[in-house]
């Protein structure tokens, strides 16, 4: 408090310590030149106390960043009237699936940091997300994210352009729950296996990470139209479609290196797309080596000839 009536407009607080007790507080938000606040390594000792009493601090701010990260902080309160936050990281928590459901009082914010936290349903955060109206950055990377298709409905921030779900739990039917207008969408190191060729039409996506995953083959572009850039590097593509850059005419680079390839005959038609491509193939020739059959291990592509 002491410092939020004061002329500092950046505070940041790492590695604190609580000892005594928490008690209830009432907080003067008024006249601060306050902008960002910044608290990294919390610790709570003692959790025996209302949650609500610590956390309604700071819900209620009325400054446009706050970041809490690496303190194990299990929740956090929708705030108490329309707030101000523009950018909201909580990196490294415990925070579950029940933050901010049915929370109106978000229609600011843009910025929203969730990675590394235990975040289960795919489904639930993209409820979280339709009441924040101007949301356009989500990271939701690092986390415990499933989603099951089943028929379930799933309801996005109609504004949220770039997400980020790589390293979580996702199988092929995450493509039955993402927004509709997504331009940048990560999805690496998930298990995907295959996008399925009914998907979605997500016609404003123009980047796609589908590195570390389990694909068998390169994706078509039936529903991502403006397609422009698409990784799919360490996957499990033996021999790719060379008829891609037909399937996919906007993208612009294919990063498709680092898989176990297969050197056959089927894969000449593979080389031969690299020649016509004009060198939309990244990484090329380093990335693209044989791994089957075991005589050409090693063989970068550009050098396998039958």
């Amino acid at each position: 408090q002491t410092v939020w009536h004061s002329s500092v407009e950046y505070f940041n607080i790492n590695n604190v310590t609580q000892q005594l007790d928490i008690e209830r507080y009432n907080f003067d938000y008024s006249g601060t030149s306050m902008k960002a606040l910044t608290m990294k390594e919390i610790k709570i000792t003692d959790m025996y106390f209302s949650q609500d009493n610590l956390y309604k601090i700071f819900a209620d701010m009325n400054i446009r960043e706050m970041t809490i990260a690496d303190s194990e902080m299990i929740h956090m309160l929708c705030p108490s009237r329309k707030s101000s936050f523009r950018y909201l990281n909580f990196l490294k928590n415990d925070l579950t699936d029940f933050l901010f459901q049915k929370c109106d009082n978000l229609a600011q914010l843009e910025t929203l940091i969730l990675q590394k936290n235990k975040f289960e349903s795919l489904r639930k955060v993209s409820f979280m997300t339709s009441r924040m109206k101007s949301l356009t950055y989500l990271d939701m990377s690092n986390n415990l994210l499933r989603h099951d298709g089943a028929g379930v409905q799933c309801q996005w921030a109609e504004s949220l352009a770039e997400l980020d779900l790589s390293s979580n739990q996702l199988v092929d039917a995450v493509f039955e729950c993402l927004p509709a207008n997504v331009q940048k969408l990560s999805l690496q190191n998930n298990h995907i296996s295959n996008v399925p060729s009914r998907v979605a039409e997500l016609k404003s996506l123009q980047e796609l990470n589908l590195a570390s995953n389990r694909l068998a083959d390169l994706p078509g572009c039936g529903g991502f139209t403006s397609l422009q850039f698409l990784n799919v590097e360490m996957n499990s593509i033996l021999t790719p479609s060379a008829d891609f850059f037909q399937s996919c005419p906007r993208v612009r680079e294919l990063q498709a290196g680092h898989n176990p390839f297969q050197c056959s005959c089927e894969l000449q038609a593979f080389i031969q797309l690299e020649r016509r491509s004009g060198g939309k193939l990244f990484g090329w020739p380093v990335a693209y080596v044989c791994e089957y059959p075991e005589g050409l291990r090693g063989t970068e592509l550009k050098d396998f000839h039958l």
